[in-house]
């Protein structure tokens, strides 16, 4: 008779799947550093993609702006644009690196980035639960750091600065949910950093508010009340929503009028259609099976507090309504962190301790790895920057290095992408005090009445007429260097093509100022004039 076998089915699956992996024991140290070295190697793949060219539009544009803010221009008076004060505050410190010290303001915020992925694995990791499996101890230690540098084209814009500043604060309240929190100095530490990163954009709120009223609803309302973590984060946005009108008057007066008037219109969806996108339609094909398997009760705390962040930030994608693929990008981090927590528990349980042990390094590249083609998959990096030096945004940016380097420049264009990361690329200054003339896109969305191509002045709003004068008389008070002039102005054709140098040669200084200029240069979609000294 053949004796009872003493594991059950599962658990003789995985430990069949487990042998072959146990071939480095611990004497062989040779495999041991063979497989450390593998597990690293996902994010030094993405640690070379990240300090490659191009830094990500948006991201330059505002890093642009810090430099002129550090220069003395007003926020919201001389600069206008939509986002809130916070992330040009924050970019300050690359722009006085940039200024300050032999690096240029690039540099500066890539050093600034890196510095807060490594702050905010460490304190995730100093975060993690200690009485954790071998499986997941090892896999979180690779998947945590790689997590932080997987946005590729995307890194640093303003939804992965809040995941990465998430990412500590998601497991102190899972450690908070198990009743074992950890000391005072860490679990501000976390609350601190995440509440910067949530305060960035007020439709990040939707993550912490799903994940405290998770851990309300798992320690009751007596404990939890006591719990420091909250009102940390609480009093940091109490303080920054009343530094507003102190700090920023015209950003509650003027700007936001402007965002509920033109912005949100432009390029908008509806919410049905941001969840049927590409990236965030596979992010929640991947999210929601995974969400139903951390509901159950075995589960444990943190893969419900990430399957809850991640439902969090699909819902600040889902109100945005662009669909765009930053948007979608925290939804894609947490869900690969939620697959990860997920299969190292399970092989954990699985596993007897000795084996969970021995196979915890072979499980650790798994993982690696995994994450490391979660992130590539779909995504506009590595391939933006192999192709780089060739592309439109490469060729712009050596235009303007030829033309305008280290000069100010004059950018006519509704687009922010490629004359920025261009204009970093060039040390140049726009003077324009808008990032891009997407204001303009706003008030053409439809053709004037009586056939004409512009308005005149007297039929203009108060917004159109504001671009109109400032943009000509500025460049009147100071003429730049340069001007660069999209032939492509994304407005509708309304007769005949919207012509930026017609459109302001209207105004009586411009084009007195304008006959100074000459044509020096001209690529696909943007013409360069010179001025005649």
């Amino acid at each position: 008779m053949t004796a009872p076998d003493p594991l059950p089915p599962s658990r003789r699956l995985a430990a069949s799947l487990a042998e072959p992996a146990s071939l480095p024991r611990a004497g062989s140290a040779a495999a041991a550093r063979l497989l450390r070295f593998a597990a690293l190697f996902p994010a030094a793949v993405f640690l070379l993609t990240v300090l490659s060219p191009p830094l990500n539009h948006d991201v330059a544009a505002v890093l642009n702006f810090a430099e002129r803010m550090l220069a003395g221009e007003r926020l919201y008076a001389e600069l206008i644009d939509v986002n809130p004060p916070l992330v040009f505050v924050l970019n300050l410190l690359p722009a006085a690196i940039g200024a300050w010290t032999p690096l240029d303001a690039v540099q500066g915020l890539l050093l600034c980035l890196l510095g807060l992925c490594a702050l905010s694995a460490w304190l995730a990791l100093r975060l993690a639960r200690p009485g954790a499996g071998p499986i997941e101890a090892a896999s979180l230690a690779v998947a945590v750091p790689l997590l932080t540098l997987i946005a590729g084209y995307d890194f640093g814009q303003r939804e992965h600065l809040m995941a990465v500043a998430a990412l500590p604060y998601l497991i102190l309240a899972a450690r908070r949910m198990e009743g074992s929190p950890p000391g005072l100095g860490l679990a501000l530490g976390a609350a601190v950093l995440a509440a910067l990163g949530f305060a960035l954009k007020p439709h990040f709120l939707a993550i912490p508010g799903l994940v405290e009223a998770l851990v309300l609803l798992r320690r009751g309302p007596s404990r939890a009340m006591r719990d420091p973590a909250p009102w940390t984060m609480a009093t940091i946005w109490l303080l920054y929503l009343a530094s507003l009108p102190l700090l920023f008057p015209a950003y509650l007066d003027h700007v936001l009028p402007l965002v509920w008037g033109y912005y949100l219109d432009l390029g908008g969806f509806a919410w049905w259609q941001v969840i049927l996108t590409e990236r965030l339609g596979t992010a929640l094909m991947l999210l929601l099976p995974l969400t139903v398997v951390a509901a159950r009760p075995g589960a444990g705390a943190l893969p419900k507090v990430v399957a809850a962040a991640a439902i969090g930030a699909a819902i600040a994608a889902v109100v945005q309504h662009k669909g765009w693929s930053y948007h979608a990008l925290p939804v894609r981090l947490l869900a690969g962190l939620l697959a990860v927590v997920l299969a190292a528990r399970w092989l954990d349980r699985a596993l007897p301790a000795p084996r969970a042990v021995r196979m915890a390094p072979a499980a650790a590249v798994i993982a690696a790895f995994a994450v490391g083609i979660h992130g590539f998959t779909g995504a506009e990096a590595p391939w933006r920057q192999v192709t780089w030096s060739w592309s439109r945004g490469g060729e712009v940016t050596t235009l303007l290095r030829r033309q305008a380097y280290g000069e100010r420049l004059l950018v006519l264009s509704p687009d922010v992408f490629p004359v920025f990361p261009a204009v970093n690329y060039a040390r140049a200054q726009s003077t324009l005090r808008t990032m891009t003339l997407w204001l303009l896109q706003g008030v053409y969305q439809t053709c004037p009445e009586g056939g004409a191509r512009y308005r005149e002045t007297w039929e203009m709003s108060r917004t159109e007429f504001f671009v109109y004068r400032t943009v000509a008389e500025d460049f009147s008070h100071a003429p730049p260097a340069a001007i660069l002039v999209s032939t492509r102005p994304g407005i509708p054709v309304c007769g005949r093509e919207f012509d930026f140098l017609e459109y302001f040669g209207r105004h009586p200084l411009f084009a007195e100022t304008l006959r100074h200029y000459r044509p020096a240069a001209e690529i696909e979609g943007y013409r360069l004039l010179r001025r005649e000294d």
